[in-house]
Parts: structure tokens; sequence; C-alpha cells
């Protein structure tokens, strides 16, 4: 191609045996120019990038949506996280597009180019999207009356960037708030002065993103943070959860957490959290309670690492890393499990850990020697935890999931105490916990790895993982002879031969011939029986 495009800039041109033939702002505009002027001849259409910069790692997906968006009656648009992630040296699958108008009807353009679903995602701001495999695709109309003004609107500085979907590189880029700039200094800034007040959810965004790329909220944004934080009750329970639930799952959830006490979201959102400040525990805990529930997270952020193969630094900490590493395959499977309301287990193992103690602000009490104690912490916790997820809409199972890891949480560590470990008592320990039997084992770790800064007693901790590795063998290993036996006799079997009515009695010496089952009491159906008419006439 000899021919000069630089007059084109930011444009499409279709050109005919090279030469330009029609110009447009879209290469539908430019094509439908030039074969009015050339009706009969072939031609191709290019948009023209402005000269220098630099190419972008963008996804390969816009590459194979580049002959349809060069077809397209609008002009479109990549903006958000994927343009700022390309000028972070990251790649995003997630693309975020804007359009003058008719953005569902854009999107159902693609998804039909592409053969995937679309679907009208908000027909207010009128936002399709259209659902890949493993991605999505997201096309709105402009917030205002042009690309600058749906800019401006946006929430953060590094966020408020676009590109021309046919473009590639930076050269290109629309920054009217002087987005790279802050990404070069790592800084997360309002977009306006106005971004925050006018949606205050998006303090805990500005945290979220902060810690996730490792960037600072730059001071006149925390101050608007601080201010709109009150008002954060205007904001529906279900949005303020969603963005609360990523900032959770953060690298580092602890500082997080911190930030959204210091700036004052944390009162809002969660009231019963910021009072656990200053509640005294006795040794060997060496923190209140709510620095200890920050240390727990943080420390089981690393025994999450541990299940994806990281190996500690410390060796001290090697004896639970080896009882986890036989089953990391198994851990990660019952953790990336789907759980209702669109999370998963991940997301509620963070919860149980910042809960786990939530009930020892109602709970402390101190004896004639001055040590605090915290009597059935364990239940109180539970409770008040369901009452907070219920008001931020978490599903039912989500909810009671949490509550068991919270009212379960003490377990292992009575357990510990014991001389030894029997098959009864671990046979109780997973009926009891259920699902979240393997959640309470992780939590275990972290909080007591908390509580002593580290491993502490090398002996207590050397006995914890031994405990810990002995359940986890007896639940991956032998799980028909302890955990959960296969039925010797039904429930009808059972009323027919001791002639009992259907009723809670029946389902009582299930369970107790189960049991029986687990401890080697009972292996045979008139063994089973045996042990039930002895329980009911005694």
């Amino acid at each position: 191609m000899n021919v000069d495009l630089t007059p084109y800039q930011g444009r499409w041109v279709a050109l005919i045996q090279g030469q330009v033939a029609g110009v447009g702002e879209t290469g539908h505009a430019a094509a439908l120019l030039a074969r009015r002027n050339r009706p009969k001849e072939k031609l191709t259409v290019h948009y023209v990038e402005p000269p220098g910069g630099t190419p972008l790692p963008l996804s390969p997906l816009l590459t194979q949506l580049q002959p349809y968006l060069a077809q397209l009656e609008t002009p479109i648009y990549l903006v958000g996280g994927a343009v700022r992630d390309a000028l972070m040296g990251r790649l995003s699958d997630d693309l975020d597009f804007v359009v003058p108008e008719k953005g569902i009807a854009t999107a159902f353009t693609l998804g039909n180019a592409l053969h995937h679903p679309a679907y009208a995602l908000d027909k207010e701001r009128d936002t399709g999207r259209v659902v890949l495999p493993d991605t999505k695709l997201d096309v709105a109309c402009f917030r205002g009356p042009d690309l600058t003004a749906d800019l401006l609107a946006r929430d953060f500085t590094i966020n408020a960037i676009a590109l021309p979907a046919a473009a590639t590189h930076t050269s290109s880029l629309i920054d009217p708030c002087n987005g790279q700039a802050d990404i070069q200094a790592r800084l997360i800034r309002q977009a306006s002065p106005t971004a925050i007040s006018s949606d205050p959810v998006r303090g805990l965004r500005a945290i979220r993103q902060a810690e996730q790329f490792g960037f600072t909220i730059e001071p006149e944004t925390e101050q608007a943070i601080r201010a709109a934080a009150p008002h954060l009750t205007r904001i529906s329970a279900e949005r303020s959860r969603d963005e609360f639930l990523k900032l959770l799952l953060t690298p580092a959830p602890h500082t997080a957490l911190q930030q959204m006490i210091t700036l004052g979201l944390m009162a809002v959102l969660l009231p019963e959290i910021p009072p656990l400040d200053g509640v005294a525990q006795s040794p060997p805990h060496h923190e209140p309670v709510l620095e200890h529930t920050l240390s727990v997270l943080r420390w089981l952020v690393t025994v999450e690492g541990w299940l994806r193969g990281e190996i500690p630094d410390n060796k001290g900490l090697l004896a639970a890393q080896k009882a986890l590493a036989p089953y990391r395959a198994d851990f990660v499977t019952h953790l990336s499990r789907p759980v209702d309301g669109g999370l998963d287990g991940w997301t509620l193992l963070r919860l149980g850990a910042l809960f786990h103690d939530v009930g020892k602000g109602q709970t402390q009490t101190q004896d004639e020697t001055g040590r605090f104690r915290f009597l059935g912490h364990e239940a109180a916790g539970a409770k008040l935890t369901g009452q907070i997820l219920n008001r931020l809409v978490l599903s039912r199972q989500a909810v009671q999931e949490v509550q068991g890891m919270v009212a379960h949480h003490m377990r292992p560590l009575f357990l510990v105490q014991e001389e030894k470990l029997t098959a009864r008592a671990v046979y109780r320990y997973f009926k009891a916990t259920g699902v979240v039997g393997l959640d309470v084992l992780l939590l275990a770790l972290a909080d007591h790895l908390a509580t002593y800064n580290g491993v502490g007693d090398a002996a207590a901790w050397r006995k914890l993982c031994a405990l810990i590795r002995w359940l986890l063998h007896h639940y991956f290993q032998q799980p028909q002879q302890t955990i959960a036996p296969p039925p010797l006799l039904d429930g009808h079997a059972l009323m027919q031969a001791l002639g009992l009515p259907p009723g809670p009695q029946v389902g009582k010496l299930l369970r107790l011939i189960e049991e029986a089952q687990a401890t080697g009491e009972v292996k045979t159906a008139e063994q089973a029986l045996a042990l039930a008419q002895k329980q009911v006439k005694a």
C-alpha cells in the first residue's frame, strides 16, 4: 500500500486498487461511500491509526472480531478494564465496548457473528451482553452525549481510557482524564470531582483495585470516599455485597478490610466488625479480636497458597503444607464448587474467616484470675453471621455454609486435646460439619498461625497438623469405612422389622447404626438390626 493515509488518522478508509475510494467514521460508512462511487470494484477497509505509539497486548478475541467490527454501522470503542490492563501489560478477555447508539442491537450483531448467545443486560441503558464459553462481551451506549462525556462519568481515571475497537497502538488511546499518567504513578484517582459522591459503592471498588494492582488511593479520592461512606446505605444491598466480596477475594484481604475501617465504609456496611477493635483476649492470643481476625485472613491467604502448590519459606510451616499436599486437587475442586447466588467455596472460606470470632464481642467475660473467656462465642457468632449475610442478600446455601464454619471453627482445637483420635470422633466431626468440614480444617490452621503469630508452640502445631492429616486420610481415603458407610438397612426395613411407625425415632436409629458402622461395631444387617432392637428396648 503506497497511498499516504496520514490525513485520515482516526477514521476508516475504503481502498480500491490502492487508492482511497471512501472515508467514514465506521468501516461500513467508508465501504458504502466507496461502493457508491465505484460499485463494481473490489474494495478493502482499514482503520487508520495515528503514527507512533507502541503495540498494546490485547485479547486475541479482538483480532477475531475485527471483520465484524468493520461492518458495524456505528463507531465502537473498547473501554474500561481491558484498556487499563493492556497498559499495565496484562491480558484481559472480558471486553467492554461503548457505542453512540444501539448497544443491545450491536451486542446481538456480534453474538450472531460469533455464533454465541446475546441478551439485553440493561434495557434502560441500552446495554447488551454476548456470552462466550470463558468470558463475556458487553456493549453499552454512551453515558452522556459523546465518548468524552462517557469517560468523564466513569469511576477512576485508570478506567476512563478508550481505544477505537479496531486500533492496536497507544497512539490511538483517548484519555481525557490523563489515566495513563496515573497508571504510571500507580494511583487510584476519581475521574471527576463527583465520581465517588454520585455512586458511593465506588469507594469499595477503589480499595479493591488498589489492593488488586498494588496502587495507592490519592488523598483527595480518599477524602471523597470518607465523605460518601455514610451514603452507602442508599446503594442496593446486592451492589454493595458484590463489590465487597470482590474486595474480600483480593490477595491482601486484611489490608483491604483495614482500609475499609479507616475510610469509614466498614461501619456502614458491616457495623458488627469495628466494635471488635479493642476486645481483649488472653494468651496465647497476642492481639485483640479485630486484629486477630485480620491476621487470620492474612494467614488464610498463605494456607490457600499451599493448595496451589506454593512451598513455605519457613520450615516450621512444612508440616501443614505436607498434610495438605496429597489432597491439593481435591481441595481445589471443593473450594471451586459453585454456590447458589453465583459464588464459590473460596468466597465462603474468606467469609468464614472474617466472621469466625464475630460472636466474641457479645460473649466476653473475665474470670477471677483476670483471664478473658468467650464461652459460646461460636453459637453466638453463627447466629450473628446469619443476620449479617441475610442483610447482604446472600443465598440460603451460602448463609448456611458460612454459619457452619463459624459454628464449628473450634472443633479441631477441641479434638487436638484428645489423647487419641478415635474413629467415632472422626465420624462425628464430619457428621457435624458436613460440607464445610474441609473448610474448618483450613480455617483452624490459619487461626492457629494468627493466634501465635506463626507456628508458636511447636508441639501444639505438630499435633494440629497430625490431626488434620488423619482427618483428611479418613475423608479422602476411607470415606465408606469412617465418614459415610453405605447403609445396611433403610428406614422401611427398620420399621417393618421392629414394628415402628414413621417418625424421628427411625432417623435416630439409622444414625446410631451408621455411627456403629463407622466405629466397626456393626458390619452386617443382622448386627444393625440387633443394635436397633436393643436401643428400642432400652
